[in-house]
C-alpha cells in the first residue's frame, strides 16, 4: 500500500480538502460548494441538498439506505438487512440462503425490531452546550454538566417536535449539533437475493476489486399499517453511472480517526487494535467450527460470522498502517509542524497545552483498557441474554433519576429506541448463547488472570463452560412478558426476581460503572482539549473542513473512475459477463459458486450489463447501503464496499481508494431476467407500484 505523507500532513492540520480533491465526509449543513463548483462545474443548491437528505435513510442496526419509490420502498445492502433477515428466518424458511420476494403487499414480512431514521433538520447548539459547562470545570464535573445540558436539549426537542433528537459531538468536541430524525419502526421485507449472489466471492473477494455482487435488500416502510408516501425519494436511473461522471454518496459513515493526535494513534496501534483483532479472530474461528457441525448451526451464526470476518479484515488493514513507521513518522512530523505554526500565535500556548492533556488522558485510558473492554464494553459476556439482563438492571437504577443525570442511553429522548430493542422478540438460541458466553468468559480469564477478584466473582467457583451453561439455562429474561413486568416494576421487582443473569450483571456493575466514569471523564478532558486545538486549527487554516464520521448523515462526492494497481489498469465497471467468468475460473466452487437460478436463466441475461463500479467518493463503514446519485439526484448505484486500498481510510484518504457500488442497471437486469420480478423493477423505474 502506498504511503501518503502529503495526505497525512494535510489531515493532521484539518486541511483534508486540499490533500485530494474528492476527500471528505461533509456535513449537509456545510457542503463544499466551492470545491465542487471549481472542479466539476456543478452548483450544489439548498433544494437539491434537502431532496437528497430526506431521501436518505439510516438503519439503526448499522448502515444506510434510501427511499426509491413514492410508496415507501427502501433499498439497502443485503449485509445491512442480514440482521433482519436472520431474525425472521428459521430452519424451514432460510431467507438468508434462499432469498425472498413478496408477490403481494400481504406477503411482505414485518421485521422484528428494525428502526429507520430519516434526518429532518440540523441545528448548531454549540454555544448552549458550552455555556452550560462552567469555565473552571474539568474532568467529571464538566462531563456531568455536558451530559445534563445535552439530555435537556434532546428532551426539549423531542417534546416540541415529536422527532428523535440527538446531540452529536463534532470535531472531537469542537462543535455540537442537534440532529432531528423522523423515526420508523414498521419495516417490512420486500425482496432479498440469495446471500451467495449478494456476497459472491465471499471472504477472498471482500475489499477487493473487480467485484460481482448483488448486495441489495429491499424493504417497505409502513406507518399506521399503510405504506408511507414519502415527499422525497430518488428517481431510478435505468442507464446508471457512466465512466467519468460526477457522483455523490449520501450516507451515514460510522467512525473515522483522521483528527487524532499521535498519542491517540499510538494507543490504537499498541493497545486497542491488537486487542480487537484478537477478539475478532477467536470468535471467527469459534463460529466457523460451530457452524460446520450442522446447517442449522451455520444459519444461526451467519450474521455474526459475516460481521466478524468483515471487521477482522478492516482491522488488519488499519494495523498495517499504524505499524508502518513511515506512516507514523509522517503523522508525527505533521503534528510537530502544526505545533511550530502555533508557537508564535496568541492561541498557541493554550493549544500546545491541550496536546499534552490529550497525551496524559490517553495514558490513563490505556491503564484501564483491558478491564474497561471486558466489563463495561461486555467483551467478557458475549450473550444476548446478558445484554438484556444488564439493560433491565440499569434501567431500574437509572429511570428514577432526573433525566440529565442518567446514563445517556436511558435519557427520555432515547427511551422509544431503547424500549424497542429491549422488548424485541428476536430469536435467542440457548446452545449458541452457551457457546459464545463460555468462550468470552474464557477470554476474560486469559486477559485478567484466573486469580483476579472479578474473575473469581464472575465464575463463582465453576469453569467458564459450566458457569455459562448455568447462567443461560437458569435465566428467565428471554421471556418477553417477564421482561416487561420487571421493567415496569423497577429496581424492586428486578431485585426480587433473583434471576441469575441479572445478578451476574449486578455483581460486576459497580466495577463496570467505575470504569465507565473514568472513560467518560477522560473523554471529556480530551474533548475539551480537542476543542481548543480545533479553534487554533480554524484560526490558522480556516473553518472549511469536515469533522470525523459519527454515524450521522454526510455527503461525499467524486468521479466514476478506475485506478492503477500493480502496474495494471483496473476499469471502473464490471459486467454480468464477468460474474460468470469469475465463477468459471474457480470451477463454480464455493465461494464462487452461482445460485441455481443464475445458472438456469443465464441465456436470458444481457451479459454486457454493468454490474459493479467504483468511484473516488470518500466512504467508510456505515456507508454500506448508501445511495450513489448523479448530479440530477438520480439513483445510479448503491455502496457496498471499498477496495483493498481503502482499508486505511479511517486515518486518511488516498488517490487509489475507491468506493464500490452495485450498478442501478445491473440491479434492474437481475430483477427482470434472473428473479423474474417485473413488478418490483417497474416500481423502481416508475416510482410507484
Amino acid at each position: 500500500m502506498k504511503t501518503r505523507i502529503p495526505l497525512i500532513f494535510a489531515a493532521c492540520l484539518g486541511l483534508g480538502s486540499l490533500a485530494h480533491a474528492d476527500e471528505g465526509m461533509w456535513l449537509f449543513s456545510a457542503p463544499p460548494r466551492d470545491q465542487i463548483r471549481a472542479k466539476y462545474g456543478f452548483e450544489v443548491t439548498d433544494p437539491w441538498l434537502e431532496h437528497i437528505m430526506k431521501s436518505s435513510v439510516r438503519f439503526n442496526s448499522g448502515g444506510s439506505g434510501s427511499f426509491v419509490s413514492g410508496d415507501g420502498l427502501v433499498i439497502t445492502n443485503h449485509h445491512v438487512g442480514l440482521d433482519a433477515l436472520q431474525k425472521f428466518s428459521s430452519k424451514e424458511s432460510n431467507y438468508v440462503h434462499d432469498g425472498f420476494y413478496a408477490k403481494s403487499a400481504g406477503d411482505e414480512i414485518k421485521c422484528v425490531d428494525l428502526e429507520l431514521n430519516v434526518l429532518q433538520s440540523i441545528e448548531d447548539v454549540t454555544a448552549r452546550v458550552n455555556a452550560a459547562v462552567p469555565p473552571t470545570a474539568a474532568g467529571e464535573e464538566a462531563m456531568l454538566a455536558r451530559r445534563k445540558v445535552t439530555a435537556a436539549i434532546e428532551k426539549e426537542s423531542r417534546d416540541k417536535t415529536g422527532l428523535r433528537s440527538d446531540v452529536v459531538t463534532l470535531w472531537q468536541g469542537g462543535a455540537y449539533h442537534l440532529y432531528r430524525y423522523k423515526r420508523y419502526t414498521d419495516i417490512r421485507l420486500v425482496f432479498a437475493p440469495e446471500q451467495q449472489a449478494a456476497f459472491f466471492g465471499g471472504d477472498p473477494d471482500n475489499f477487493e476489486y473487480p467485484r460481482y455482487d448483488l448486495d441489495i435488500c429491499v424493504f417497505r416502510v409502513y406507518e399506521n399499517n399503510a405504506p408511507i408516501k414519502p415527499d422525497h425519494f430518488l428517481k431510478w436511473s435505468e442507464k446508471g453511472a457512466q465512466d467519468g461522471e460526477l457522483v455523490f454518496v449520501s450516507g451515514h459513515p460510522g467512525n473515522t480517526s483522521r483528527l487524532l493526535t499521535v498519542p491517540e494513534l499510538e494507543y490504537l496501534r499498541d493497545v486497542r487494535v491488537p486487542d480487537v483483532q484478537q477478539l475478532l479472530k477467536r470468535r471467527e474461528v469459534l463460529l466457523i467450527n460451530w457452524g460446520a457441525r450442522s446447517e442449522e448451526n451455520a444459519r444461526r451464526s451467519t450474521d455474526d460470522l459475516f460481521s466478524y470476518k468483515n471487521s477482522r479484515k478492516v482491522y488488519d488493514g488499519e494495523l498495517a498502517d499504524l505499524q508502518n513507521p513511515v506512516f507514523m513518522s509522517g503523522k508525527a512530523d505533521a503534528e510537530n509542524a502544526f505545533k511550530k505554526l502555533l508557537a508564535d500565535r496568541p492561541e498557541g500556548k493554550e493549544a500546545l497545552a491541550a496536546f499534552d492533556r490529550i497525551g496524559d488522558s490517553q495514558k490513563t485510558l490505556a491503564s484501564i483498557a483491558v478491564k474497561g473492554r471486558m466489563l463495561e464494553s461486555g467483551w467478557a459476556f458475549d450473550s444476548a441474554l446478558f445484554g438484556i439482563a444488564r439493560e433491565l438492571l440499569r434501567a431500574g437504577d437509572e429511570r428514577p433519576k432526573p433525566n440529565g443525570e442518567r446514563l445517556k442511553e436511558f435519557s427520555d429522548a432515547r427511551r422509544e429506541s431503547f424500549e424497542q430493542q429491549l422488548f424485541s422478540d428476536k430469536p435467542i438460541f440457548n446452545d449458541l448463547e452457551i457457546l459464545t458466553l463460555s468462550d468470552s468468559l474464557t477470554f476474560m480469564v486469559e486477559r485478567l488472570g484466573y486469580g483476579d477478584p472479578i474473575v473469581q466473582k464472575v465464575l463463582a467457583g465453576k469453569s467458564p463452560r459450566n458457569r455459562a451453561s448455568e447462567l443461560v439455562l437458569g435465566t428467565k429474561v428471554h421471556d418477553l412478558a417477564l421482561r416487561r413486568k420487571l421493567y415496569d416494576g423497577g429496581a424492586a421487582a428486578i431485585a426480587a426476581a433473583q434471576d441469575p443473569m441479572i445478578e451476574l450483571a449486578r455483581s460486576i456493575d459497580g466495577d463496570a460503572r467505575g470504569l465507565r466514569k473514568i472513560i467518560e471523564t477522560q473523554g471529556e478532558i480530551k474533548q475539551q482539549a480537542q476543542a481548543t486545538i480545533g479553534k487554533a486549527r480554524f484560526a490558522v487554516l480556516g473553518a472549511s473542513t469536515y469533522p470525523d464520521a459519527t454515524f450521522t448523515l454526510r455527503l461525499s462526492y467524486g468521479r466514476v473512475e478506475g485506478y492503477e494497481e500493480n502496474g495494471q489498469h483496473v476499469p471502473a465497471h464490471t459486467t454480468i459477463a464477468g460474474l460468470y467468468e469469475r465463477s468459471s475460473e474457480h470451477h463454480d466452487k464455493e465461494p464462487f459458486d452461482l445460485p441455481k437460478r443464475w445458472i438456469d436463466r443465464k441465456d436470458a441475461i444481457r451479459m454486457d450489463t454493468p454490474y459493479n463500479f467504483v468511484s473516488t467518493a470518500d466512504i467508510i463503514g456505515g456507508n454500506s447501503g448508501s445511495p450513489t446519485v448523479n448530479a440530477a439526484g438520480e439513483f445510479v448505484g448503491i455502496i457496498f464496499d471499498g477496495n483493498i486500498q481503502s482499508l486505511s481510510e479511517d486515518f486518511g484518504f488516498g488517490p487509489d481508494m475507491r468506493a464500490l457500488s452495485v450498478h442501478s442497471a445491473g440491479i434492474l437486469e437481475a430483477l427482470r431476467s434472473v428473479y423474474a420480478v417485473p413488478a418490483l423493477a417497474d416500481e423502481l423505474t416508475t416510482g410507484h407500484r
